[in-house]
């Protein structure tokens, strides 16, 4: 039996306030890049949303690096995703008695990243595995008829 090792390591920031589509609009842009890429990116991007992933980015490779002890040249954001919190509803007063409602709205981030070292050597055994189960040539599982 194979056990998978797990590859994937995330960090996650809850009730962060700020709306979900202007957190999305930054996160669209780090999803599938290299960790040092995605810092220099972060930094150079005008959004107030990007300092709060930033710090998750950050926390999600510290994660990587205590939790597994891989390097941060290796790591890459397999998964980012911004989810809908809860709204903080508050009132403001207005003319003649009156209150008006505020509605901010909070979200939640998600930020997975996978080190692309140990994704090679699993990709290398299994292949492995592969081709000695299914080639004809060794009497695989497709070479009895």
């Amino acid at each position: 039996m194979i056990k998978k090792k797990k590859t994937e390591i995330y960090a996650l920031g809850q009730h962060i306030s700020m709306s979900a589509h202007k957190a999305r609009r930054v996160i669209d842009q780090i999803r599938g890049r290299s960790y040092e890429e995605t810092l220099m990116i972060l930094e150079l991007m005008p959004y107030r949303a990007c300092y709060s992933i930033f710090k998750l980015v950050y926390s999600a490779a510290a994660n990587a690096s205590y939790n597994t002890g891989s390097n941060e040249t290796n790591l890459i954001i397999s998964k980012a995703e911004v989810n809908e919190g809860t709204t903080v509803k508050k009132l403001r007063p207005r003319a003649r008695g009156r209150s008006f409602p505020i509605k901010r709205p909070t979200c939640h981030i998600t930020i997975g990243v996978k080190d692309i070292s140990l994704n090679e050597y699993e990709d290398k055994y299994m292949r492995m595995i592969h081709q000695s189960v299914y080639n004809k040539s060794r009497g695989g599982i497709w070479g009895k008829k």
